[in-house]
């Protein structure tokens, strides 16, 4: 099964994603994770983004198509993935689609996780991560063993992502209306996209994405 987690940020799309790893065994791909891993491989791949990317200049997307395409024919990939921060446009959308079809393969489900504004907001100025390992914590929902310090990393101080306060989150949001939900109508078209409550507790949540894969 391959999946592509969509949402705004904060709408849960990490947390979910780890969930379904449990439940389907397929394997999450976060397109900065792969991004970075490019650059410490130092394959001629990785050259390329280092690169582009020390030049301050957005990875092209020819370039990101090759890399999940690198990725996905990785035999951990091989029972499924679930691809989270790409597609961002149509055009991408549709380097995908070429790319899976000609390794035989395709997408089975499209996931939208569903949050409204405020619900957002509360979520993304609450949270905070682990500089090293990335784990993320909320100040309501989901707090740390040790206040201010990761649960994976012994006493590694937690911060807060400028881009989750709140002066920063509106723009983050206006982008993601901008861009992303222009995907909606292509993959609605293509009878793939699944609509899902991202509102409650993440178990909720869970057994509504679930239902929605048919598991």
């Amino acid at each position: 099964m391959n999946l592509i987690l969509l949402g705004p940020p904060g709408a849960g799309k990490g947390t979910q994603a780890k969930r379904i790893q449990e439940t389907h065994g397929l394997v999450q791909l976060s397109t900065g994770d792969m991004l970075r891993a490019a650059v410490a491989s130092g394959s001629g791949l990785g050259e390329r983004v280092k690169a582009i990317m020390e030049a301050g200049r957005l990875v092209p997307d020819a370039t990101m198509i090759e890399m999940i395409a690198e990725r996905i024919d990785e035999p951990d990939c091989e029972g499924g993935f679930i691809l989270d921060g790409f597609p961002r446009t149509v055009p991408q959308a549709e380097a995908l689609d070429a790319m899976l079809a000609e390794r035989g393969r395709a997408l089975d489900h499209v996931i939208l996780m569903e949050v409204d504004e405020g619900a957002l907001a509360a979520r993304l100025s609450g949270r905070y991560i682990c500089p090293v390992c990335g784990a993320s914590y909320h100040e309501r929902y989901n707090r740390p063993l040790v206040d201010g310090k990761c649960d994976n990393r012994g006493n590694t101080p937690l911060v807060h992502r400028p881009d989750d306060r709140p002066e920063a989150v509106g723009k983050r949001l206006d982008a993601y209306e901008a861009m992303t939900k222009a995907l909606l109508p292509y993959y609605e078209g293509k009878g793939i996209l699944r609509h899902i409550d991202g509102v409650g507790k993440p178990e909720e949540v869970t057994a509504r994405v679930l239902a929605a894969l048919g598991a």
